[in-house]
């Protein structure tokens, strides 16, 4: 199995487990240029040098070496359910991908023949009901993660606690998990504990927001889009995510933790 979904600076300075929709992006910039001085021109996701990552096979000795003997400082990065699973919707359902089509190919017209959702048109900017729209992603990603039905579960609605067990499971330790919603104190605490070959000033850094931009805006409050079904719904497949990073189930709305992540709780939780 190995460490999925792993990226660690060539200086061997810091290792990240990647959740998508929680500011990957940036994370990924910022090793890059902890280790070069620069940043990757372009989107982080497609480097293919300069960051050891686990689908380089040339990287999974390194990475490997490095996460078992838990040399370097290792973290990850978790963002609020309601507030990821509604930016997956715009972006990759509503949203025209960066190759200029939509994502997964024949994803969204499978949705819209299936489950009744629009995306506003060919381009993405037209008006549709939003709310409406989805609820009924909603409903499919729920049958992706609980049978696998009509395909099997994409990384970006895929629960978090998953994504995150990996890297435990086989091995790993996390020092630390940064909240998206407090990224720069978080971050900071990453940066303050490792040596870096080139100093990152934070408040410098711009935000690499790659899916900004590819799908329409949001239309409303997020706490509009979740009624009671929803809730139960986002329960179902969030359970874990909740808990284990300290969300507040209860209020759509509020995007902020409520508690402290406890890391012995989510090892052990997710080490089996």
């Amino acid at each position: 199995m190995g460490f999925p979904g792993t990226w660690m600076t060539e200086s061997e300075s810091v290792v990240y487990r990647v959740v998508p929709k929680c500011a990957c992006s940036t994370i990924g910039q910022i090793m890059y240029y902890s280790d070069h001085g620069a940043f990757f021109d372009g989107d982080i996701h497609d480097a293919q040098s300069g960051l050891h990552k686990w689908a380089l096979d040339a990287s999974q000795d390194p990475i490997t070496r490095n996460v078992t003997a838990h040399k370097s400082f290792a973290f990850t990065c978790v963002r609020n359910p309601y507030t990821r699973v509604l930016s997956s919707f715009f972006d990759k359902i509503c949203g025209i991908q960066r190759n200029g089509r939509r994502y997964r190919g024949n994803l969204v017209p499978l949705l819209i023949q299936k489950y009744g959702i629009e995306v506003g048109g060919e381009d993405g900017k037209q008006e549709f009901d939003q709310i409406a729209s989805f609820r009924r992603f909603l409903l499919f990603a729920r049958d992706t993660i609980r049978w696998r039905r009509p395909m099997d579960p994409d990384i970006h609605w895929s629960a978090q606690a998953g994504h995150v067990s990996t890297f435990i499971v086989n091995g790993g330790k996390y020092d630390k998990i940064v909240w998206t919603e407090s990224f720069n104190d978080g971050m900071q605490n990453v940066l303050d504990a490792i040596k870096t070959p080139h100093a990152v000033k934070l408040a410098d850094i711009p935000r690499f927001n790659e899916s900004e931009g590819h799908g329409p805006k949001r239309a409303h409050p997020v706490e509009d889009y979740f009624d009671d079904l929803s809730m139960h719904l986002v329960r179902e497949i969030y359970k874990r995510d909740f808990a284990l990073f300290k969300y507040d189930f209860d209020n759509p709305g509020n995007k902020m933790p409520v508690g402290e992540i406890d890391l012995d709780e989510v090892h052990a939780k997710l080490g089996d």
